[in-house]
């Protein structure tokens, strides 16, 4: 993840209309506007996939504990994500484990963060772990701990970071189911809608603008209406004709040169890194 410029334009039709009319964020003649507070529901009592937490896999302290913001309104966005890391193929807990402390020691010590920036991590392997500081926390009470995962769009979304690189392939079996059951799980707890809700990194953060990427690939991006409608049946939602995506599904892919592709993940809208 890296923080870029001081510009953007957004117009993903339908999807930001539906999810952020409420109030969360306004988008005028396709320039966005700060986001305005949506306030957290009361949060839903449901149980959740098996979360990891930071104690459990040995996490550092924020630099700044104090500066890690929560936020008593819920987010109106789930964006999802790969990670741009190998595709391994240990799938052991363990290695989850020491994926989200590589994660968390790069986003400190590389991007100079005050900790790690997504708010949850999934392993290859199916685990889901507690990223960002107070992240689990908050998600229990239906509130939002402010991330670094997508730029100028912070303060209104949650961030699951997919490990892996899925420009042409796909996630393995357990790592889709979590991320079905994940998905579902948040917006049981945040109240809301998952053909609306669950966008990807590409949909903000969009082909031709300054803070364009690939994120979260082409193979795994092309399957977000079926994850879309796979999280409305786990919530016994009608899923009607499902919810297409309406951004380029085939993005050029930058591996070809050797440089990583997670797209910028802090602008100059958010309140944090």
């Amino acid at each position: 993840m890296t923080e870029q410029p001081k510009n953007i334009r957004v117009g993903r039709r339908g999807l930001l209309g539906g999810a952020l009319a409420g109030g969360a964020a306004l988008v005028t003649g396709n320039a966005l506007s700060a986001p305005r507070a949506q306030a957290a529901p009361a949060p839903v009592a449901c149980r959740g996939p098996r979360l990891h937490t930071r104690e459990q896999w040995r996490a550092v302290p924020p630099q700044d504990p104090a500066g890690v913001r929560v936020e008593p309104f819920r987010p109106a966005l789930v964006v999802v994500h790969h990670m741009d890391y190998p595709n391994s193929t240990d799938y052991s807990l363990e290695h989850a484990f020491q994926l989200s402390r590589d994660c968390q020691y790069d986003h400190m010590h590389n991007n100079g963060w005050n900790d790690i920036g997504q708010q949850l991590t999934l392993s290859r392997g199916g685990f889901l772990m507690e990223g960002r500081y107070r992240s689990a926390e908050a998600v229990r009470c239906g509130e939002q701990v402010i991330g670094a995962q997508v730029a100028n769009w912070n303060t209104v979304s949650i961030g699951i970071e997919n490990e892996g690189t899925y420009t042409t392939e796909l996630p393995p079996e357990a790592q889709w189911r979590a991320l079905v059951e994940t998905c579902a799980w948040l917006c049981r707890v945040y109240g809301l809608s998952p053909m609306t809700a669950i966008v990807g990194h590409r949909d903000l953060n969009q082909p031709g603008t300054p803070l364009a990427t690939e994120c979260p690939g082409n193979a795994l991006y092309k399957r977000l209406p079926v994850l879309r409608q796979k999280v409305a049946h786990a919530m016994g939602l009608p899923v009607g004709d499902g919810s297409p995506n309406h951004v380029a599904e085939d993005l050029p892919a930058p591996h070809a040169s050797g440089a990583r592709d997670h797209g910028p993940a802090v602008g100059p809208l958010d309140p944090t890194r």
